[in-house]
């Protein structure tokens, strides 16, 4: 499940490379939405059920983030 977190190397690509205001849902490209069903599929097989799991619950996250930074920031 820890693999899920490497899904933050496309923060790398970003400029600046860390922006504590922006959403990284839709900023960066491995957070598209268009990736989503695909991390979804890979919790159906069993060799990547946990690497599925882990992006699954890291997307989810950065949503509520995402949510919390414009309902409260």
């Amino acid at each position: 499940m820890m693999l899920g977190m490497i899904i933050d190397l496309d923060h790398l690509f970003a400029n600046p490379i860390y922006d504590p205001n922006r959403c990284s849902i839709e900023a960066h490209f491995m957070h598209q939405w268009y990736w989503w069903p695909g991390y979804a599929a890979l919790t159906l097989p069993k060799a990547t059920r946990w690497f599925g799991i882990g992006l699954c619950i890291h997307i989810v996250l950065d949503i509520a983030d995402c949510w919390w930074m414009r309902s409260f920031g």
